[in-house]
């Protein structure tokens, strides 16, 4: 058995979307010759809704260890509240005792608080540990200052933790011996911004489709809190994250509908569309970003947005529950593919409105799990909005059941993914 420590700070129960991978890998590591040991921050420490259900879906005997952060009670006063800033010694302590207790093959940081990755460099040179990262957003990004959207906590904020970002990124990722990706566009990006940066550095891996929660799910009596699908409305949701980079496919969807209300509006009146936990803000600070574009166009007493996340197993029986499912996509063409896979495997129809670059289009279009409408950069808003209606409204996609290829589809499963994430980890001992 090869020996990886994993820094993924956010891990259960927490209901944070970047421990996902760790979490589902968990369970197979071990048949692919990796023995994994997690090191995370305490669950109380980190700004996300806990879910305890979420313990029972990794090995009884895995081992995690867990440290400390300062509060953020107290940094929240200083403006400050990421959790790389609040647990970075305490993170670092942790490892260090980690390493000098046993012999680790390998370290892995897989998280979006990426802040963390600059104790790869140390270790490295103290231990001669080789070291992986995981990006699942970009580090440093231009994507705000290229198109002038608002940036999530501010714009004054956001610039200074991206300054710090574009100088640390360069520092750990030349030291890292092998990076994963969720997107193919993040190593396109590194490529074009270092030269010393090859494409083939990068290994991308999506995060991997959860079968095994749903199957937990259905052993258990779980309610989603959202809505009462029992009460005679048509329930169409969308469960994760929004912002102003999907105002877009948003624009597209919302425009349709109120095109499709004014046609039929007994059919349509009772529709109804749940957009959750759409801001990663913390408790009931998040901003609507889903319910202005619904006003503008003339349907927001169909659209409830509610900003706050809820608990991962009351999310998948929102999917569950619903009639139809619905997910909007990124302007980013970079937008990955990984968040559609509980859609697929909640077997609703299903509609999702990406850039034609996303990888989200091959996923669901190879297995035949939905109905995808696609934008490129500088569509036409008002064609747009007549292709989702022409493709989900007019044909009434949203009340037919695909007939998904589950053989198709197999290669995103968790334990798959968790193979070709165990083959990354040995090219990175090669490298």
């Amino acid at each position: 058995m090869k020996r990886v420590l994993i820094v993924s700070p956010r891990f259960v129960p927490s209901n944070a979307a970047d421990m996902h991978r760790v979490r589902q890998a968990l369970p197979y590591l071990r048949e692919t010759g990796w023995e994994p040991t997690v090191l995370a921050v305490e669950a109380d420490e980190v700004e996300a809704p806990q879910d305890p259900l979420l313990v029972q879906t990794i090995p009884d005997d895995a081992e995690v260890v867990r440290v400390g952060a300062v509060p953020i009670r107290w940094t929240r006063r200083l403006g400050v509240g990421s959790l790389e800033a609040r647990s970075l010694a305490t993170l670092a302590r942790a490892g260090t005792d980690l390493l000098d207790e046993r012999a680790f093959d390998l370290v892995f940081f897989s998280t979006t608080a990426l802040g963390v990755a600059v104790l790869g460099p140390r270790w490295k040179r103290r231990y001669g540990v080789p070291f992986l990262i995981d990006i699942h957003d970009p580090w440093y990004s231009e994507y705000y200052d290229r198109t002038g959207a608002a940036p999530p906590g501010g714009r004054v904020k956001y610039t200074i933790s991206n300054e710090i970002s574009r100088r640390l990124e360069p520092y750990v990722l030349r030291q890292a011996a092998h990076v994963i990706s969720v997107s193919p566009a993040y190593p396109r990006e590194l490529a074009d911004r270092y030269p010393w940066f090859a494409e083939g550095h990068a290994t991308v891996l999506p995060f991997g489709a959860p079968e095994a929660d749903f199957e937990a799910l259905r052993r258990r009596r779980i309610t989603n809190p959202i809505y009462d699908p029992e009460d005679g409305l048509v329930h169409w949701v969308y469960v994760g994250r929004a912002g102003g980079d999907m105002a877009f496919s948003l624009s597209g969807l919302f425009g349709a509908l109120a095109t499709a209300r004014e046609a039929d509006p007994e059919t349509y009146g009772r529709v109804r569309l749940h957009f959750v936990g759409t801001s990663y803000a913390a408790g009931d600070r998040g901003e609507k970003t889903v319910e202005p574009v619904a006003e503008r166009h003339g349907v927001a007493d169909l659209v409830e947005e509610i900003p706050r996340r809820i608990p991962y197993f009351e999310a998948l029986q929102c999917l569950m529950d619903a009639d139809a499912l619905i997910v909007p996509g990124s302007d980013d063409a970079a937008y990955t593919a990984s968040k559609v896979y509980p859609y697929v495997l909640a077997r609703k129809p299903l509609l999702a409105v990406f850039h034609e670059a996303s990888t989200v289009i091959d996923v669901i279009r190879g297995a035949g799990a939905g109905v995808v409408v696609s934008f490129g950069d500088g569509a036409n808003p008002q064609a747009f909005a007549g292709a989702i209606g022409e493709a989900w409204f007019e044909t009434r996609a949203w009340d037919q059941a695909p007939e998904t290829d589950w053989d198709a589809f197999e290669p995103y499963t968790a334990r798959e993914m968790t193979r070709r994430l165990a083959a990354a980890f040995d090219r990175a001992l090669g490298a």
